[in-house]
This record gives C-alpha cells, structure tokens and sequence, in this order.
C-alpha cells in the first residue's frame, strides 16, 4: 500500500478557536470532525510564535535557533533539509501548497518553488497575487473592501489552495507521497465570502480572567508592549473580531473540503492538521503575538488521524511540540530519523495515549521581523514547560514561573515563590541542557546566572567548554576535528 501523508495547517488559529477544544461559539465542524475521527492533543506547542519560525520547525525538524529562521523575513540555512527534501529523495512524491514564509521573500514569498517540492502544484501567496489585477490585490488585503464587492470563494487565496490540493489527491492517489496544504486563512486581513463575512456580527468572543491581568508582576518588556492598555479601565471590555472569526470558519470550510477529497481517495493517510501559533485577543492586554510563551499564543491546536494507527475520539494528554512532526511523518513513511533531528516521533503515542512521548517541550524567541523596527525589536526568550509548571527566561527583561495546573491563565508570576525553587531551579537547567544540546548560538553563562538563581555558578568565558558539531550524516561528510584535521569521533566533547 502507498504511504501516504497530508498536512493540513492554518495561521493565527488559537486552541480554543476550534470548536473540539472549547465551545466559544465559533463554528469549526470540519476540524471537529478529523478530531472526532483521530487522536487530539490538548498540550501541543509551538517552537516559537511566529509564522516563519513556527513553520520553519514544522518542516526541518529543528529548532528555529537551529535551523536559522529566527524570524520572520529570513531563510533557511542553505544547509538545511525540509520534510519535502528528505522524503522526495527516499522516492515520495512531494507537493506543497499555500504560505510558505522561509524564502527570505516579504510576507507574501518569492513565487519560486524551493528545492524538494513539486513545482507544478507549488503555489504561494505571491503566486496567487500574480493572478490578480492590481485592484484586485488591493481587494484581497481588506477586510473592508468585501463590502463593496462580492467576494467569491473563488477569489480567495484558501479556495485556490484547496482546489489545487483537491486535484492533487484525485491523481496520485496510487503514490507514494507528502502534501502540504498551508492557509494564510485566519490570519489577517481575513478578507472570505458570505456567509462567512458577516457570521460574526454581533458576536463577542468570551472573555477571560487575564484579560484583566495587570501585569503588575510580569516582565517590564510586556508593560511597554501593552502600551495605553496597560491603564485602560477593562469594565465591559468585549472581545468583537467579526472579520477574524468568519474567516476562522471559513478555513474550517475549505478544509472540509480537502478532507472529503481524503475520505474518498486517501483514506489510509497520515492526516496532520495544526496551525502556526494563535493571538493574544486582549489576553495579559496584549494583542497579535510575539515574545512572550502564554498559552493563547504558544499553545496551538493539533490532531492527527491514521486508520489502523489512531482510534477515533481519543486525547493524548501529554506535552507535546510542533518540532515531533518531522519524526513522526519520518517514522511513519519507513525512512530512518536523522540524529540532527530535535523532537521525537510520535508513532508511540498514536499507538498508545498513555505513552510519554516528551517530559519537557520548548518555546522560543528571538526577533518578530527583521523588515521592521517594531514589535519590540530584538526580545529573546527560552521557554520550558514539564506539562504542569512553565519557566520563560527573557533574556534581556524579567523572568517567569507559572503552575498552570492551579493558574491555567497564567496570572501569577511565581520566579520569587521560595516554595518553587526546586522545581523552578530544575526547570532552568533543563532549559540550560537543552540550549547547549540543540546548538542554540544564543546560550552563554547570561542565561544561566539570573538574579533568582542564588546557586549559580562564577560565570566564565568557557561556560560549560564543549564542542558541539553538527551531525548531518544524510547530506554531509563527516565534521571534521579542528585539532586534528580528520573526522571527529565525537560530535560532542571537551574543547
């Protein structure tokens, strides 16, 4: 039987903006059903909360610190091998369809198809604008303008988007392959068809305690980034993104379709469906996403179908991170996983809920966009969560603790709770570990000695003193030992 896979994503989409996660009143039937269908994950993350690095993770496998899309706006290493190259080179037919954002190309992309990919049913944002008149494309980036126009389902990025991966399902049915299916949809400017556009009226979105949080103990960059909310009376505030929201079921609409087109000529596939990161919606006072690892923006909605592999209607319960779906989709396509890989396959948990896959899962920061000068500009951070208690050390402000077992809403920072420094110690030189075990460029001894830490050691210029040389072993020779001029027996070892 072929193997087949199929990744279904969208953009912006918050965990609870899909129906099987948390009744809002938001309509998403279509994903309701693949969970219904499969297994979903109510502890899933994103490696960083941003679209070019989010996807960057999703399609290496690696860290975004690893694999050099530390923001938006910038490509991958030229070194670096996607889901799409590996597979393509083990005889799988790989097509990729929709926002790619790891070009270096602007928002939109560069219209070209990268190594590994089909270019026949390559298209991306710019692809799709290269279809339209000018005013067209002015159109298709307001909101505002559907309402002086009839917007089709036609005209919309999403629909073309499907209707390419409709086909794509209907041919190669008999083959081995990937496909790729990547929404803008949510995403802003959220531009859909009726009755989509004009579902949400009247709608208010629920509002949640931390809406209302302070920030009086949070770090002094989130302050700066609330801005005038910081003041703001939040008496009645309400929650209202009728153009957002629509658009939010209008995904859920066009991936119905594709999933229909899987039910008749895919229905033994691997079926992936996630989005990037989510929105803060007034959450902490903030709004869109950036450096900061709160749940509304790291914790993202994940689901995995696979006859014979996924019981349908089940929960796996445990953390688990967008870096384990270049694994999983390797181990389940029958190709070796690569050691330079940083997440873990998640066959076993497919297989069995009650398996850990992960006892820690990770976030991190560095730049939201390296065109602009906004957004905060340079904010690292590294986050850590065991899936009860999360620890985000922010670089170049003030540091977090947050039990979300007692506090889901993240609303009381316990960095000074002495009653935590066992567990929040442990948290931290795990994330320390991890740093150094993944290659991170940022690690040093600033990270470890933190004004909490009492038991740090003497920073010193060696830090911890090893070498860490990368393992590429599918596409590489082996590194070679800079003391000796030969391969290197050990990639990780005493400098």
């Amino acid at each position: 039987m072929p193997k087949k896979i199929i990744v279904i994503m969208t953009d912006t989409q918050r965990t609870d903006m899909v129906n099987c996660y948390k009744n809002t009143g938001l309509k998403t039937p279509c994903i309701d059903n693949i969970a219904a269908g499969g297994l979903k994950f109510t502890n899933a993350y994103t490696a960083q909360p941003v679209c070019g690095p989010a996807r960057s993770a999703i399609f290496t496998g690696l860290f975004p610190h690893s694999n050099g899309v530390s923001t938006n706006s910038v490509s991958l290493y030229d070194n670096m091998k996607t889901i799409g190259q590996r597979l393509k080179d083990n005889g799988f037919h790989t097509a990729y369809i929709g926002k790619w954002h790891l070009d270096g190309g602007d928002y939109f992309g560069v219209g070209r198809c990268p190594d590994g990919w089909d270019e026949k049913y390559w298209y991306d944002m710019r692809n799709y604008l290269e279809e339209l008149s000018d005013d067209d494309r002015k159109d298709s980036r307001s909101a505002v303008r559907m309402h002086e126009r009839n917007v089709t389902e036609d005209f919309t990025f999403g629909h073309r988007c499907s209707n390419r991966a409709i086909d794509f399902l209907k041919t190669h049915w008999q083959e081995d392959y990937l496909l790729v299916v990547s929404y803008d949809e949510p995403h802003g400017p959220s531009v859909c068809p009726e009755p989509y556009a004009s579902m949400y009226e009247d709608f208010e979105f629920p509002v949640s305690p931390n809406v209302y949080d302070s920030l009086d103990d949070k770090p002094s960059h989130q302050k700066v980034w609330a801005g005038g909310e910081l003041t703001q009376n939040r008496t009645g505030i309400k929650i209202k993104e009728k153009y957002f929201f629509g658009c939010n079921t209008f995904v859920d609409y066009e991936i119905g379709r594709v999933y229909d087109a899987i039910n008749k000529y895919a229905d033994d596939a691997l079926v992936i469906y996630t989005s990037d990161h989510g929105d803060f919606l007034k959450s902490h006072r903030l709004n869109g996403k950036g450096p900061a690892a709160y749940d509304e923006i790291t914790k993202i909605p994940f689901i995995i179908r696979c006859n014979g592999l996924t019981e349908s209607g089940q929960i796996y319960t445990g953390p688990v991170s967008h870096i384990d779906i270049v694994p999983t989709v390797l181990d389940y396509s029958g190709v070796p996983v690569p050691k330079l890989l940083q997440g873990k396959s998640l066959i076993p948990a497919m297989r069995d809920v009650n398996y850990c896959v992960n006892d820690y899962v990770f976030i991190e920061f560095e730049r939201y966009e390296i065109d602009h000068d906004g957004f905060g500009g340079y904010q690292p951070l590294r986050a850590v969560y065991d899936g009860r208690y999360k620890l985000t050390v922010n670089l170049l402000s003030d540091d977090e603790l947050y039990d979300l077992t007692n506090d889901p809403y993240e609303m009381k920072n316990l960095i000074y709770d002495d009653n935590l420094e066992q567990t929040r110690n442990h948290l931290h030189d795990v994330l320390l570990n991890w740093q150094n075990n993944t290659r991170d460029p940022l690690r040093g001894y600033y990270w470890a000695n933190r004004v909490w830490r009492n038991d740090a050691k003497k920073p010193t210029w060696e830090y911890t003193g090893m070498t860490r040389q990368r393992e590429n072993e599918e596409y590489e020779p082996v590194q070679l030992d800079y003391d000796t001029g030969v391969e290197m027996t050990e990639a990780v070892r005493k400098k």
